[in-house]
């Protein structure tokens, strides 16, 4: 049975640790400043992995280490960490998405294999993320030994795993953000345009999530461009006048500058999907000249 470690366990480390016990990993330490936590994320692991912090271990003998914290801590870890690789050489993985294996470069003078492991994947609480990682994606790179034992790690947890360069970590983690984070807030903007007409911001989160489902449901089977529908993919001037009279009357400058800068985008993809061209061209022209006005 491989053994792992896990140096911070939050809502990453936790679901790493429920998930990797539950495939036949023994986790044999969980390393953590907030004991109360690690706790509660040892109940659901058998057997129960040996709660510490970095400074009470002396020797790490575990084949793979998980370095799980947040991402401006993960070199001052791997400092201490190599100090106490001694007889064996574990694997190390750090988790951040922005962070490539090269913050790792003390664990590599050592001795040790190192790479990255990103699941791709919206983890908000530690038990539910466990479950969160069958069928997700995780990007994988580092070493190419690291890399293939990345791969197999993802496999058992049921993930998907895919490799880049290390080069374009950072370039990865701004598409992640792109589709993750600013999601929540591009939602958050159309909330703040329905309740202007008359919803309270609960109750437009509620009308609107049915309509993102069926949005992602498209995407699930349709390219981007097959799956834009509305004002932008009909290439429908009048209305797309309409829009832009309405947001100046009623929403915050962002807002609009938000849909003015995404509705650009939109035409390109309605171009693609084959809409008229002439009317496209129109809306483009609408847009450049309202973003102009917006910035005076």
């Amino acid at each position: 049975m491989v053994k792992i470690t896990i140096i911070g366990v939050g809502r990453v480390g936790g679901a790493l640790a429920i998930a990797l016990s539950g495939k036949g990993f023994e986790v044999e330490n969980l390393v953590v400043r907030n004991d109360i936590t690690a706790y509660k994320i040892s109940e659901f692991i058998e057997p129960r992995p040996k709660i510490s912090t970095l400074d009470e271990v002396s020797e790490i003998t575990s084949e793979i280490v998980f370095i799980t914290t947040q991402d401006f801590e993960i070199e001052n870890a791997a400092r201490k960490l190599a100090g106490k690789i001694k007889n064996s050489k574990p694997i190390i993985f750090h988790t951040s998405g922005s962070l490539s294996s090269e913050i790792l470069r003390p664990l590599q003078e050592n001795g040790c294999l190192t790479g990255s492991i990103h699941p791709l994947v919206s983890l908000s609480e530690a038990v539910l993320g466990a479950r969160r990682f069958a069928s997700s994606y995780f990007c994988v790179e580092g070493d190419a030994s690291a890399v293939e034992t990345a791969r197999k790690i993802v496999e058992e947890l049921g993930g998907k795993p895919f490799t880049i360069e290390t080069k374009h970590k950072i370039l990865y983690h701004a598409s992640a953000v792109t589709a993750c984070g600013h999601l929540v807030a591009l939602i958050d903007v159309a909330i703040e345009m329905l309740t202007k007409c008359g919803l309270d911001e609960n109750s437009a989160k509620e009308t609107l999530l049915p309509l993102i489902k069926s949005t992602v449901e498209n995407l699930e089977v349709q390219t981007t461009a097959e799956a834009l529908t509305g004002t932008f993919a009909r290439a429908d001037v009048k209305t797309f006048e309409k829009h832009l009279a309405a947001l100046d009357e009623s929403v915050s400058d962002e807002a609009k500058e938000i849909y003015l800068q995404l509705g650009a985008r939109s035409t390109h993809l309605a171009e693609r999907q084959g809409a008229n061209a002439e009317n496209l061209k129109e809306i483009q022209a609408k847009i450049s000249l309202a973003k102009k006005n917006f910035k005076c």
